[in-house]
């Protein structure tokens, strides 16, 4: 009985200090490391790149920095895990390695490390002619004089492009209709009341005919040798403001413009469309203006009025009002 008990004691006693003694006795499995040197194409050292080293199992996340000779080394690493390392720095595209699994206390060394330079993508947006014109006729149609009188038809742009038809609308449209230039017409409609001309009656009625007629002629004006003639001509209506040369360079170029204009291929050509519109808008006054002032006197009147004030206009503008005109962006 006593040898049983003792057989007993011996086993409760022994085996778990052998259990235990298995358990301090264990290897520790030895931790794996990644390393290698970052270069670029001619073999010169990467310093400063960022090296991240990724586990595909736990999406762990190592990161180091390659030092002044382009080499890393991330320790530490887990064994027989699989790891893709990916390299970035500044100037040089992305470099990832293929997936690699360390043996424990292995250290893997990544050859042929080699980043190439980064390509910039650059988009190139190719405006179309019309596209241009468009930009250009929304700056002109920002442009005013000291802010408030529109100068809508001048063109301070060096590289100036043939205008569409319907631009060529647009921007007669938006002269004729522009609040200032209406403001003017009711101004001089007082002027013509004072001078008692044309040959209306006084009082309300007779200013109000004078404002009828006045609009009337500087708005078919415009559309007539701004859009109409213009689109059909194939003629430019702006103004090229030249800013440069002489002073006799540049007052030829204004006074001629009247008479002279750029065509829609670039060339100069007679001012088919201002002389045109001048003389069309003045043979429309004798629909509207009384019995007494119409005739052939009137309508050649009304045009050299019209293509004097051209002429004094581009003056004006070529030497004096282009720095007190708001540029339209």
């Amino acid at each position: 009985m006593r040898i049983c008990r003792l057989f007993l004691a011996l086993t409760l006693g022994v085996f778990p200090f052998a259990g235990l003694a298995q358990q301090i006795g264990a290897p520790v499995p030895q931790r794996a490391s990644i390393q290698g040197t970052v270069t670029d194409v001619q073999d010169a050292a990467v310093p400063g790149a960022t090296v991240t080293v990724t586990s595909s199992v736990s999406n762990a996340e190592r990161t180091v920095t390659s030092n002044e000779t382009g080499w890393f080394d991330v320790q530490n690493l887990d064994p027989g895990v699989t790891y893709e390392v990916t390299i970035r720095a500044n100037g040089f595209a992305e470099w990832a390695s293929p997936p690699v699994v360390a043996k424990p206390g292995e250290a893997i060394e990544l050859d042929d490390i080699k980043l190439k330079i980064s390509v910039v993508e650059t988009t190139v947006v190719a405006l179309t002619t019309e596209q241009l014109a468009r930009q250009q006729v929304s700056a002109l149609e920002k442009q005013r004089v000291l802010g408030i009188v529109p100068n809508f038809f001048v063109s301070y742009d060096k590289h100036p492009v043939p205008l569409t038809a319907k631009l060529k609308y647009e921007l007669s449209f938006k002269a004729a209709t522009d609040p200032v230039s209406i403001a003017g017409d009711f101004v001089l409609a007082g002027v013509n009341q004072a001078a008692d001309t044309p040959d209306y009656q006084q009082g309300a009625l007779g200013y109000a005919q004078r404002f009828g007629a006045t609009y009337a002629q500087s708005f078919s004006n415009i559309m007539i040798g701004g859009a109409v003639l213009p689109s059909l001509l194939h003629q430019d209506p702006r103004y090229f403001y030249q800013g440069e040369g002489t002073g006799k360079s540049r007052a030829i170029h204004a006074i001629s413009s009247p008479f002279i204009c750029r065509g829609d291929n670039g060339r100069l050509e007679f001012n088919f469309s201002s002389v045109g519109g001048d003389l069309i808008s003045g043979a429309l006054t004798n629909v509207y203006f009384p019995p007494s002032n119409r005739g052939p006197g009137l309508v050649f009147y009304s045009a050299l009025i019209n293509t004097g004030g051209r002429v004094a206009n581009a003056l004006v503008q070529e030497f004096f009002l282009a720095k007190y005109t708001s540029k339209g962006k």
